[in-house]
């Protein structure tokens, strides 16, 4: 067997950094570019330009303040520049002595004051200048820009960069008239004529033929998992004529909203066919979606199958529990059914209990953690999977799901087990439960996922285009609006006397802190000593402790305590970001609100208002040392201080962080457009949209080459 040869530092770098392929490479964009076609004279120079200078040494000392530093003065004939360099070696000091001529290139400061350049690059002034910009990429420390600029160009020329738009398209993106291979070598190695401007903000016609590729990819990726879900089996749940779904309807102690009979009917539309459900439920918070989801259930369950619904956290879990046996089990007990309850926390025998209700059928609704899908869970028949927050599930428990099915059909067990298919969202993949005890004729689960973040239309056109999606655009009677302040963290004392006043009003107060321990990173009051404070502050005020390294038993004793009423301040970390319910809570308090996503605060602030009181949300700032908020900090409380409407908010986000922390995709191993931007790209998008279906129907060939060289492994992986 022929030995493997090393790989060197520099290749095991690359693999690092996912540049495994010559495609990879060759799509491996340079961050910015550095101009060294030309030389400037620095009394030709600006303030704050990037120049490159040829100029020699007339002095070179070591100054030791305010701190040890190598000061080098130089001088091109029109004027002179101070060169400091705060870490240098003996051998970088040779090559600066006095005399030498240097080429020299660094961001100039001073102006008048003179110039000077921090920590630029030098080399021995001489030799022919660069006939194009130089690229500079995304690196890892072992991996040189010279190194990393070969490597691209070797894989440029390599690659197989044939065209995989179908004849004839190309000439509806007018003005993108390039080809792919012009593109990328021409944004590889732009010419020195071409303005930056036009390569940093993307405009430019090479850019454009990117963004087009990248995007149909995605669109086609979407589409084909969209069609191929639609070759699945799933059992057909159709509502019973004066059954489970009436009768829930009967019993509720308040009326749907139109909103959300419109977004169940269109739910019941989907279980009453034989193909998989995709759907996505979003609906801004406190819109009413478990009301919609225990419906769903209501049909999957009259029509004799079992239903699931897995929440990401267990006081969100317990919450949807509570509603769901209130509402449910006295109908079901006729039945003999009951709702079974899984989580991780669980003591031995309570679960070993709920297992055999669910292997045997009896649990007709099991709500829970992720712990509802691990190996020893069996249901018997499951027909209906819920999954609330879909987003903040890993990509590593959504494959450890996926194995299960493999290791039951392997094993040759035909009970049926809970076991999830990753299906292609585009970006995100979303966990999905399967019955795998039937082999080939397995019946697929409806899947319906829920959201209280609602995605703009790019979004949805893009990251979501395989999911149907229903919206619950309309709130429910008697939910007041909240009215939030901006209040700096210097004012604390009058917060204080404003939850003394509402405690004393008979109402409840939630004070959200960012941190559990302190930090030397963030200096931020910890929840611990948030508590501290205001129970010394608050004489006879029950005041409550809540974060997410607490006992389980510990925080439901201290959820029942404020949910009951008897607790009048509950401060907390996020872990009561979504779910919780208290129609008498009316005060939220967000501590260093800046340090909050504009999502998070969105959602925090809909613990209030959840009844018939006037509620509020303060955002407590900091603005820190320099006594300024940072740009996106001060766009997100702005945008809090502005709307209260969940998709405006949503769609600000977007702008402020882009589609990757918004999706949370940053978790969830998927790739992300690194191209194309969804709030500038929108034309692009629907020219996409519009084209995969016709490549994928009549060019199958093509759209299979265009998804494997933007997608490659990936796209398998997506599509599991």
């Amino acid at each position: 067997m022929p030995e493997t040869k090393a790989l060197s530092e520099p290749q095991k770098a690359l693999l690092k950094l996912g540049l495994a392929r010559d495609i990879d490479l060759a799509l491996h964009l340079p961050l910015r570019y550095e101009d060294e076609t030309r030389i400037v004279k620095l009394r030709d120079a600006r303030e704050g330009d990037t120049a490159q200078i040829e100029a020699t040494v007339t002095a070179c000392d070591i100054a030791y303040r305010p701190r040890r530093q190598l000061v080098v003065t130089v001088d091109d004939g029109s004027d002179t520049c101070v060169l400091r360099f705060f870490s240098f070696y003996p051998s970088q000091q040779k090559s600066l002595a006095v005399g030498n001529r240097l080429r020299v290139r660094g961001e100039l400061k001073g102006g008048f004051l003179g110039w000077q350049m921090v920590h630029p690059t030098c080399k021995p002034a001489g030799g022919d200048l660069p006939t194009a910009l130089t690229p500079v990429y995304s690196t890892v420390a072992s991996l040189p820009q010279a190194y990393l600029r070969k490597a691209v160009l070797g894989a440029l020329a390599r690659a197989d960069l044939s065209d995989t738009f179908p004849p004839g398209v190309s000439e509806t993106l007018r003005p993108v008239v390039w080809n792919l291979r012009e593109a990328l070598a021409f944004l590889h190695q732009p010419g020195s004529e071409v303005p930056l401007a036009a390569l940093e903000d993307r405009s430019h016609p090479a850019w454009q033929r990117l963004k087009a590729e990248e995007l149909l990819a995605q669109q086609l990726s979407q589409l084909e998992s969209k069609r191929e879900r639609a070759g699945l089996r799933s059992p057909a749940l159709r509502a019973q004529s004066g059954g489970l779904h009436e009768q829930l309807l009967a019993v509720l102690p308040f009326r749907l909203t139109g909103a959300q009979h419109r977004v169940s009917e269109e739910i019941a539309g989907d279980l009453a066919r034989a193909v998989p459900m995709h759907r996505l439920l979003q609906g801004d918070v406190g819109s009413g979606k478990t009301v919609v989801a225990a419906l769903a259930a209501a049909i999957a369950i009259d029509a004799g199958w079992q239903c699931a619904l897995m929440a990401p956290t267990e006081i969100l879990a317990e919450q949807h529990f509570r509603k769901l046996i209130g509402w449910l089990e006295p109908l079901l007990a006729p039945r003999g059914l009951r709702v079974a309850w899984l989580t991780g926390s669980q003591k031995k025998k309570e679960r070993g209990e709920m297992l055999a209700l669910v292997a045997s059928g009896e649990a007709a609704l099991v709500v829970g953690t992720h712990a509802m899908i691990q190996e020893q869970v069996r249901f018997k028949r499951l027909g209906l999977a819920i999954i609330d927050e879909q987003h903040r599930f890993g990509v590593e428990q959504r494959l450890a799901l996926r194995s299960k099915a493999n290791d039951a059909d392997a094993a040759g067990d035909h009970v049926p087990t809970p076991t999830p298919a990753l299906h292609r969202t585009g970006e995100a993949a979303k966990p999905v439960l399967r019955c795998a005890g039937g082999g080939a004729n397995a019946m697929e689960p409806h899947l319906l996922m829920m959201s209280a973040t609602p995605i703009p239309r790019t979004l949805a056109m893009s990251y979501y285009a395989d999911l149907d999606v229903s919206t619950i655009d309309e709130l429910p009677p008697g939910r007041t609006p909240v009215v939030t302040k901006l209040i700096a963290d210097s004012r604390r004392e009058e917060v204080t006397q404003r939850i003394r006043a509402q405690v004393e009003a008979g109402r409840q107060v939630y004070w959200v802190c960012p941190l559990i321990e302190e930090s030397e990173a963030l200096d931020l009051t910890n929840a611990t000593a948030t508590h501290e404070a205001l129970s010394a502050a608050l004489p006879g005020v029950m005041v409550g402790l809540l974060h997410s390294r607490m006992p389980v038993p510990e925080k439901r004793a201290v959820m029942q305590l404020f949910t009951g009423g008897q607790m009048g301040v509950l401060v907390a970390t996020t872990v009561i970001e979504v779910g919780v319910d208290v129609a008498n809570a009316s005060l939220m308090v967000i501590e260093h609100a800046e340090r909050f996503g504009l999502s998070q605060l969105h959602q925090l602030r809909g613990r209030v208002g959840r009844g018939a009181a006037a509620s509020a949300c303060v955002l407590l700032y900091s603005a820190g040392d320099g006594g300024r908020l940072g740009e996106t900090a001060r766009a997100r409380l702005k945008a809090m201080v502005e709307t209260g409407d969940g998709f405006e908010i949503a769609r600000r986000d977007l702008d402020i962080r882009g589609p990757g922390e918004f999706l949370g995709a940053r978790q969830s191993g998927a790739p992300l457009l690194r191209f194309a931007d969804l709030a500038t790209d929108t034309q692009l998008l629907e020219w996409a949209r519009n084209l995969a279906p016709l490549v994928l129907d009549r060019h199958p060939e093509l759209a299979r080459k265009h998804v494997a060289r933007w997608l490659g492994g990936k796209s398998e992986f997506l599509k599991a």
